[in-house]
């Protein structure tokens, strides 16, 4: 295994103490691990599921123009062949939110049947 030694600050280093050095490689692999979709997206999905919609604003609700836009391009790569690894799992986090999006909407289109 590979050993890496870094200088720290004595700040840092009194931080780690305090969670145990055994950790560092697990908190260091976490912080490496990055959403692919922007903090944004996730944020306006939260504010607008956090304003308690009602169904009829959860069937109209649609993603930003340029979560659109970015979809599109992501859609357009990989017809072509020319997404790389960090667009894939970028595609593949849209389409589990649209997956989750679409439950809430399955979810709530009896109420909003019934208000009609």
């Amino acid at each position: 295994m590979p050993k890496i030694t870094l200088e720290i600050s004595e700040e840092l280093s009194q931080q780690i103490a305090q969670i145990g050095i055994d950790t560092l490689p697990e908190l260091l692999a976490l912080s490496l691990q990055q959403s692919p979709i922007p903090t944004q997206t996730y944020q306006y999905i939260l504010n607008f599921l956090a304003s308690n919609p009602t169904p009829q604003q959860i069937a109209e609700f649609k993603p930003t123009p340029e979560m659109q836009d970015r979809l599109r391009t992501l859609l357009i790569n990989s017809k072509s062949g020319k997404l790389t690894p960090r667009e894939l799992q970028e595609l593949d986090e849209y389409e589990r939110i649209e997956h989750l999006i679409v439950m809430i909407k399955a979810g709530n289109l009896s109420c909003l049947s019934s208000s009609l």
